[in-house]
């Protein structure tokens, strides 16, 4: 009996899900296959000899060695920059510059003139503007630029990085300090960043057998 009792303990039982707690799945549009959330920036270049903005949603880091981050972009004035200079800015705005990030998504550099928006200042790349009041400025060399069927994929290496040292904490970048937002499709919804779940590649340490 103890032997019995020895075993039972030792095997953990999977979870039985019965109807009640097995919930159906839908399909929705797969054009609705956006990913949730997406950080908030504001893309820079220089076109035309002005400093130039954007916003975007379509940011990821994408390479580990070295570092690449891609933004996608549609058909716009900000690309002209790009192209040229092959060299544009990534910044992440806070919460108190949701207005400003927003107003960047809804005019076009092509007719409005965004270059007094924000205090603009430049790293060692000189097509590269940065923006003053954004928590994080980065300057980037494009890497790679690749055509896709509507927006254009523009890979960039950041060769510069800059901050202030109220959003760290000890030698890194603190997300609640920065404070940044983010957005989700196709609601077209702005959200902040909500509390801190646990450490990655650790909380997980439980279920490994």
């Amino acid at each position: 009996m103890a032997e019995l009792y020895a075993i039972a303990i030792l095997v953990k039982p999977k979870k039985a899900y019965t109807e009640e707690h097995t919930m159906e799945k839908i399909k929705i549009d797969a054009g609705a296959a956006f990913l949730y959330p997406m950080p908030m920036v504001l893309a820079g270049s220089v076109v035309d000899g002005k400093a130039n903005f954007m916003a975007v949603g379509w940011v990821s880091r994408v390479n580990f060695k070295p570092p690449l981050v891609a933004i996608a972009l549609g058909p716009h004035h900000t690309n002209k920059g790009i192209d040229e200079n092959r060299e544009f800015s990534i910044n992440i705005p806070d919460v108190s510059l949701i207005e400003e990030t927003d107003y960047c998504g809804l005019v076009s550099g092509k007719k409005t003139d965004k270059s007094g928006l924000f205090n603009v200042f430049f790293g060692e790349l000189d097509k590269a503007p940065l923006i003053q009041e954004c928590p994080v400025s980065i300057s980037l060399s494009l890497f790679d630029a690749v055509k896709l069927p509507f927006n254009t994929l523009y890979i960039g290496e950041p060769k510069e990085v800059f901050t202030e040292e109220k959003y760290m904490t000890g030698n890194m970048l603190d997300i609640k300090k920065v404070n940044p937002f983010t957005l989700t499709m196709p609601d077209n919804q702005y959200w902040s960043i909500g509390e801190n779940l646990g450490k990655a590649w650790s909380i997980g340490k439980s279920l490994k057998k």
